[in-house]
């Protein structure tokens, strides 16, 4: 495809939302078309499913969960992501099939043959150009996301798993400030666009009308 796909993957509290905005912004004003979206939620329809998903007072089986990320990862795929990638388009998404990989994989035991059948059913094929994985400790993770629950939102399904389930699931790097993670992220992400070819543009679009904003933070 002409665009290029980057996702970010990280247990939640990692940092990989904010690092996804910051690079959105740089890109931008550096000319490039951009795209962010999430999973889940990153279609009207996805919105829905999320919701489902990630309330905490519901009891969803293990394997209705697994179905669930995959109908919402086909409708991102085909009404956002091939589109946005058809047409030139930078997308970054905030957690992509890696999650499923982790969380319903190694978090929930499903086998990788089963995971790999459900995402390859769900994605059609389509992989990301470019992964970035951000690390943090799994106990500072917790920190984070329990601060941020404080003063911007309840907890959801996820974020009430115990450290042993992350500890599980924890499969990236980062460290430092935010403002060197940012620096490390734009010194693997810039050589990688040029080195594709990708065409900037004297005014890039602020955003895009099939471009939902992921919020301040997202869970899987």
């Amino acid at each position: 495809m002409a665009g290029a796909f980057i996702t970010f993957e990280g247990i939640d509290g990692s940092g990989k939302s904010t690092q996804l905005r910051m690079l959105a912004s740089t890109l931008r004003l550096a000319g490039y078309e951009v795209v962010t979206t999430r999973e889940p939620g990153g279609t009207p329809l996805g919105k829905q499913l999320r919701l489902a998903l990630l309330d905490a007072q519901a009891e969803v089986d293990p394997l209705a969960e697994l179905l669930l990320y995959a109908a919402d990862r086909a409708q991102h795929v085909r009404t956002l992501l091939t589109p946005a990638l058809e047409t030139s388009h930078i997308v970054l998404s905030d957690r992509y099939a890696d999650a499923t990989v982790a969380y319903q994989g190694a978090g929930r035991g499903f086998t990788p043959e089963l995971i790999a059948s459900v995402v390859e059913l769900a994605t059609g094929g389509l992989k990301p150009d470019l992964t970035l994985f951000f690390e943090v400790s799994v106990a500072e993770g917790l920190m984070r996301t329990r601060k941020r629950e404080d003063s911007e939102r309840g907890k959801d399904r996820l974020d009430a798993e115990d450290i042993e389930f992350y500890a599980r699931v924890r499969v990236l790097d980062a460290s430092g400030s935010i403002e060197e993670t940012h620096a490390s992220v734009v010194s693997i992400v810039m050589p990688f666009l040029e080195e594709r070819g990708l065409k900037r543009h004297a005014l890039a679009r602020e955003s895009s009308p099939t471009a939902p904003q992921p919020p301040p933070s997202s869970a899987h």
